[in-house]
């Protein structure tokens, strides 16, 4: 008969997530996770495998959420430019408030493990073209309404934009003077025309 499990694994994986985030994949050990999930290392084998697998998972996890927040955010606006800051301003916000200074995730794995580990970069690039898709969507539709006047490929236009985006997530670890991430937004919303 299968033991149930005593924790609540969202809870657990919120808190690998955070863990994570702040000290990175290998400077977070197992006796880390032990102690900052409150669950026991038994436990933790069981319903994670291995601290590999719960990074993945963790990694999953805050992709997930980000990309639920961003979608929430910009329903209902039917103009492109305006989902474009709105989306910039919440990455910008996140960042910023951050008193920890720990930039996003996603891109702090990617700087750490994708160049050794194929499947976090594959993660990785997974959500670099869901995101680039995001922003190509919106930027086709803008640029077919009129809105958007420049006519370069909306699929180069969404690369630069998440370049932008990466690039910003990376000067948040050393910045969180919110002048500097207006201005980075209004120069990128100009390219847009």
């Amino acid at each position: 008969m299968a033991r149930t499990k005593d924790f609540d694994e969202d809870e657990v994986l919120e808190k690998a997530m955070n863990l994570f985030w702040l000290k990175g994949y290998n400077g977070t050990s197992m006796q880390d996770l032990v102690d900052g999930l409150g669950i026991s290392r038994s436990s933790l084998y069981d319903t994670y495998v291995d601290k590999h697998t719960l990074f993945l998972r963790s990694l999953d996890h805050y992709k997930m959420g980000t990309a639920e927040k961003m979608g929430k955010m910009i329903q209902g606006i039917p103009s492109a430019k305006e989902k474009i800051r709105r989306m910039l301003e919440y990455i910008i916000s996140e960042l910023v408030s951050d008193k920890e200074h720990k930039g996003c995730f996603l891109v702090n794995a990617g700087v750490e493990m994708a160049s050794q580990d194929k499947e976090v970069n594959t993660m990785l690039c997974e959500n670099d073209r869901q995101v680039e898709g995001y922003f190509f969507d919106i930027i086709k539709q803008g640029q077919e309404s009129g809105e958007i006047i420049n006519k370069q490929d909306a699929k180069v236009l969404a690369q630069f934009i998440l370049n932008n985006v990466k690039g910003v997530r990376v000067t948040a670890r050393s910045t969180a003077d919110r002048r500097v991430f207006n201005d980075i937004i209004n120069l990128t919303l100009s390219v847009l025309g």
